[in-house]
């Protein structure tokens, strides 16, 4: 309460000065007593309109013209602190709403006209005294033709130059919030443009992430089955032949120095990592190698595949080879098919051991993600089947890929 008195201030201090203005003048008037009444009555509504011109510039509007309009019907003669309704002017321009600025217009005109018409039939009363020459000035209203013209003009401006200053700082104050609100929307929009690249690196790096720990993953994975494959096959060897004992121990080590060499190219390649050389022949070599046996098919005419393809074709058929020598029966060969029919479909069957290796629905762990994520960026797809046939129950995973020529 106590903040918006004090915003009052002003005006309450401009109302005083008004008041005390008007007083002293209905003091001074030479007027009947009943006549300066009248007067107190005109200087205190003046007060009263100009205090209200700031925060009710409406009301203060309505004032002036209840008075003014009281002082034609009554006969009472114009005041010269009446000249301060050019604050009530001022402040309609600046403050009110668009109705009262349109209002405020309209009323300057009718108010000079008003005020003209008053003057013609009345006399300036009072005004004449502070003239200085009474008789003079009604000499010149009476003999003049065109003084109700000029004093028209003379009115209008009086009124109309602080309406107008009133709106010129209107349309000041609506430019200056209009250029705050531009620059505040701005620096909204560049502001939701860093956040938008900041977020896309996010995830262009997240996606890295990914990409990064999906090649990991298959390369280890891939490596350490083998290398597991290979150190279990050793435990059947004859102890009386160590060049077979060494023969296995150099394949351990040839698996492990590529896993080596696979995770480096990884890690050192911040783009999509070539494949090894020999494609996917050398992957089902490797598996051969580590004792599995493997019974490969290729169907069709197999094609050069794009960078990007071949990487996939390549990760996704080692993660599959990978599953099928972890899970599956060593007395059990494992299937590989290649279609190079229209699209290429990799296809991995293999018996399983007795403890499941993946729900039928076709879910799965990281592996199976893995693949199907590849697949799914290059447009290709994977189905993961699990079938209780007679020899056993069977895992399949077949792979699609999409087959573009090199370099379209």
């Amino acid at each position: 309460m106590t903040t918006d008195w004090r915003a009052w201030v002003p005006d309450i201090a401009a109302a005083t000065i008004v008041a005390f203005l008007g007083l002293y003048e209905a003091a001074t008037a030479w007027v009947l007593p009943t006549s300066r009444i009248e007067l107190v009555f005109v200087a205190i509504g003046t007060a009263v309109a100009v205090g209200l011109s700031r925060r009710l510039p409406a009301a203060a509007l309505g004032l002036v013209w209840a008075v003014c309009g009281l002082q034609v019907l009554l006969g009472i003669d114009l005041m010269l602190v009446q000249l301060t309704i050019a604050a009530v002017a001022f402040g309609t321009a600046r403050w009110g709403s668009a109705a009262t600025v349109w209002l405020s217009a309209l009323s300057i005109p009718v108010a000079a006209m008003i005020v003209t018409v008053f003057v013609n039939s009345r006399g300036l009363g009072g005004l004449a005294d502070l003239a200085g020459n009474e008789s003079l000035v009604d000499t010149v209203r009476e003999l003049s033709t065109t003084w109700q013209l000029t004093g028209a003009i003379i009115g209008m401006a009086a009124l109309g130059a602080p309406w107008l200053a009133g709106l010129a700082l209107r349309f000041g104050d609506r430019a200056r919030v209009s250029k705050a609100s531009q620059e505040a929307a701005e620096e909204d929009a560049a502001r939701a443009v860093r956040e938008t690249e900041q977020a896309r690196e996010i995830a262009r790096l997240r996606e890295e992430q990914a990409r990064l720990a999906n090649d990991v993953h298959d390369v280890v994975g891939h490596s350490l089955a083998v290398i597991l494959a290979q150190a279990e096959s050793a435990q059947y060897l004859d102890d009386t032949d160590p060049k077979a004992l060494k023969e296995t121990m150099a394949k351990i080590a040839t698996s492990a120095r590529t896993s080596l060499r696979d995770v480096r190219q990884v890690l050192a390649d911040t783009r999509q990592p070539a494949a090894q050389p020999g494609g996917l022949g050398t992957l089902i070599d490797g598996i051969r190698a580590s004792g599995h046996e493997v019974v490969s098919t290729e169907i069709g005419t197999p094609r050069p595949l794009p960078p990007e393809l071949d990487v996939v074709a390549f990760r996704v058929l080692q993660e599959m080879l990978t599953n099928a020598i972890k899970h599956g029966r060593r007395d059990s060969p494992v299937y590989v098919e290649q279609h190079w029919e229209g699209e290429l479909r990799i296809e991995v069957r293999n018996v399983v051991a007795p403890s499941p290796f993946a729900p039928a629905s076709g879910g799965g762990g990281a592996g199976l993600d893995g693949m199907r994520r590849r697949l799914e960026s290059v447009g290709g797809r994977l189905d993961v089947r699990r079938r209780d046939e007679e020899g056993g129950t069977t895992f399949t995973a077949t792979a699609w890929v999409p087959v573009r020529a090199s370099g379209a």
